[in-house]
């Protein structure tokens, strides 16, 4: 008898979907999605229906974020923005939070293992994969006291982050080798050598993150921890750990190096297999070393460079803990161009591009 419930969805499910176009309201709307993801129809065939649907009331961006958040295709994301945009003029729903969802399992421990193997042969060859192009990297380096510091205000349980510069970098690729040139600091013309610049910098961001977790050689543990949405992306969220003995990431301070262990996540597109973002945290560094926290998190983004799409860094945080202080570097890649002599020598970047908007750097929230 307990199969009985899931054929019977099943069953209404097939039945929608050679119905003809019908009007739905929001809430029904929200319940024909949670059932195609619990049957696993396929992409096509509920975005084929949902182009047919009529909507009785709004469809908001709220709730194509918690629809998306089910674990549904691109194609069936598309079809409920287009939704949404034909339901613009409507009058608004009624709120669908009181919806219970049931949640979704995590992917079973085979189909976890192959995605993990399909992930490390993408990371382990991704920088011979890529394009030779050029690209705008902009470094805002912040700086604030550390809460409950002698230099912090007092009631501050928050870090009070101060820009402290901005550098404005030409960032060219070419035969596997990044080539690094400071242009602006602060939006005005520099010589200045980007490795004389002084604070924390970064560059080899391009691959070797990637590389470093899922070399073989690195024996990283992972396991499940969530269903993700990235720039409306579903994504799996893996968790991993390498240890000490293990890791090859260096922390470098006041002339002192150390090799600790790192934990971290990792987020995988869940219909390209791509890595959308890998984010690092040093684990048990020692007691003497002058940082005593540090943190990398790089996020991955699709880019069109010579009429082709690649998924290439879209920005990259970095945090250090010092005894009294916290620094904050966000570097942001933009503007990509496919690399010739041409735009070697043309490459011109006047005035700083603005900081990326928070819906292509954070997680989206699941839905209530």
């Amino acid at each position: 008898m307990s199969g009985m419930p899931y054929r019977l969805v099943a069953a209404l499910f097939v039945v929608a979907l050679a119905a003809p176009a019908q009007s739905l309201t929001v809430k029904q709307l929200f319940s024909f999605i949670q059932s195609s993801v619990q049957i696993k129809q396929t992409d096509r065939e509920v975005a084929g229906y949902l182009a047919k649907v009529k909507l009785s009331e709004k469809l908001d961006d709220r709730t194509v974020e918690q629809l998306q958040a089910l674990g549904i295709g691109p194609k069936t994301v598309a079809a409920l923005r287009a939704l949404r945009d034909r339901s613009e003029n409507l009058a608004a729903a009624a709120p669908v939070v009181q919806v219970k969802t049931v949640p979704k399992p995590p992917p079973s421990s085979e189909e976890q293992a192959q995605i993990i193997d399909e992930v490390r042969d993408y990371a382990l060859n991704y920088s011979k994969n890529l394009p030779d192009y050029i690209c705008t990297l902009v470094v805002r380096r912040y700086a604030a006291p550390l809460p409950g510091s002698k230099y912090a205000v007092q009631r501050d349980s928050e870090p009070s982050w101060r820009l402290q510069n901005t550098l404005t970098v030409k960032l060219s690729y070419f035969n596997q080798k990044e080539d690094y040139k400071l242009i602006l600091i602060d939006n005005s013309p520099t010589q200045l050598d980007y490795n004389k610049v002084g604070g924390t910098r970064s560059s080899g961001d391009f691959g070797s993150l990637l590389r470093m977790v899922f070399e073989p050689e690195t024996e990283a543990h992972f396991e499940w921890d969530h269903w993700g949405l990235l720039r409306s992306r579903p994504t799996y969220v893996f968790a991993y750990h390498v240890s000490q003995e293990r890791n090859q990431w260096h922390v470098t301070a006041d002339h002192a190096d150390t090799i600790p262990a790192v934990k971290g996540l990792v987020y995988v597109d869940q219909e390209t297999k791509q890595v959308l973002r890998i984010s690092l945290v040093a684990v048990d560094l020692p007691a003497d070393f002058p940082v005593k926290e540090a943190s990398d998190q790089l996020d991955y983004d699709y880019q069109d460079v010579g009429g082709q799409q690649f998924l290439l860094p879209l920005r990259n945080k970095v945090l250090i803990n010092s005894p009294e202080y916290l620094t904050r570097n966000d570097n942001e890649y933009h503007l990509y161009h496919k690399y010739s002599a041409d735009s070697a020598i043309q490459f011109d970047v006047t005035d700083t591009p603005a900081p990326l908007p928070d819906d292509k750097v954070n997680e989206a929230p699941p839905p209530k």
